[in-house]
């Protein structure tokens, strides 16, 4: 018997990126060995380049190509239209809906919903209550480490899948304030979509010349690629469900299948790192898996 195989997942794009460039690129992903896809915008409000019916739309579009697919919900959210949004997207009466903060919790209570890496699930109390209002699938937080996770997996309710980021800039702070507008010494209310210029975020580094952290608009993310790639074995063992892939601006259906590849033993963990480190835009990092500095790469 083939030994189980976890899932491939696609998270949201985390950029802006223009309309074109998103549906050609949601275009190619329906061909590749993806299971679930996740839509929608998470980041800023302002970034329009799909509105909520082109997501749905876009959504119909994968699940007939056999994709998963699941509507993610913002981070932060800071005025009426964007919870007005988030109400529409929570009775969208199709898909399931990953909640990315506990307003989304709370509108989803009842039916089935994913939890995504920023909602702070940090002990299986937390995930038991959680799973009491409908949670069926939770993304590991990015800063816990391996030690946390099989604890947690050891406990685990019943009926919850667990899903790990094992691939991507990693997520790490949300602010009220837009630090790209900032670096353009432009107000948040008036920062001419330069967010748009970056289509993997802008880089900041260090004052001795090491890329430090990633500048998304109001969300700071790693400089570097958290890569689990290496540690793909473990996982499996751990009874992980689905492996999380972050999309970039280039080089994501290669990603996917070297995931996919490595993941059915196609292809050797070693091959794999190898091929993947040439599609990093700078170098990887798995430090927070360890239980160490998230920058850390062992």
């Amino acid at each position: 018997m083939m030994d189980f195989q976890p899932k491939l997942s696609l998270g949201p794009v985390l950029y802006y990126w223009s309309r074109e460039t998103l549906l050609d690129f949601y275009e190619r992903m329906a061909d590749t060995p993806i299971d679930i896809i996740y839509l929608g915008e998470t980041i800023c409000s302002k970034r329009k380049s799909l509105a909520t019916s082109d997501w749905l739309a876009l959504a119909e579009r994968l699940a007939t190509a056999g994709k998963e697919v699941v509507l993610s919900t913002l981070t932060l959210l800071e005025a009426e239209s964007e919870l007005k949004t988030l109400r529409r997207l929570c009775n969208n009466g199709s898909f399931t809906v990953e909640a990315n903060d506990m307003a989304a919790v709370q509108l989803l209570e009842g039916t089935a919903f994913v939890t995504g890496p920023s909602v702070n699930i940090y002990n299986n109390r937390t995930l038991t209550r959680l799973a009491a209002l409908g949670l069926r699938r939770w993304v590991l937080p990015v800063e816990l480490s391996r030690e946390t996770l099989a604890d947690m997996q050891a406990n685990r309710p019943l009926g919850v899948e667990t899903e790990v980021f094992v691939y991507g800039r990693l997520p790490l702070a949300y602010s009220a304030r837009c630090f790209t507008a900032r670096a353009h010494n432009l107000p948040k209310d008036d920062c001419q979509l330069r967010c748009l210029d970056y289509p993997d975020g802008l880089t900041l580094s260090s004052q001795d010349n090491k890329p430090f952290l990633t500048l998304n608009g109001i969300q700071t993310q790693s400089a570097h690629t958290y890569n689990l790639l290496q540690t793909l074995t473990d996982i499996k063992t751990l009874g992980v469900d689905v492996l999380r892939i972050s999309p970039q601006s280039m080089h994501t259906d290669k990603v996917i299948d070297i995931f996919h590849r490595c993941s059915t033993e196609q292809e050797s963990l070693t091959e794999g790192m190898t091929r993947l480190q040439r599609l990093m835009p700078i170098g990887a990092c798995d430090g927070y898996w360890h239980g160490h500095a998230g920058m850390n790469e062992k």
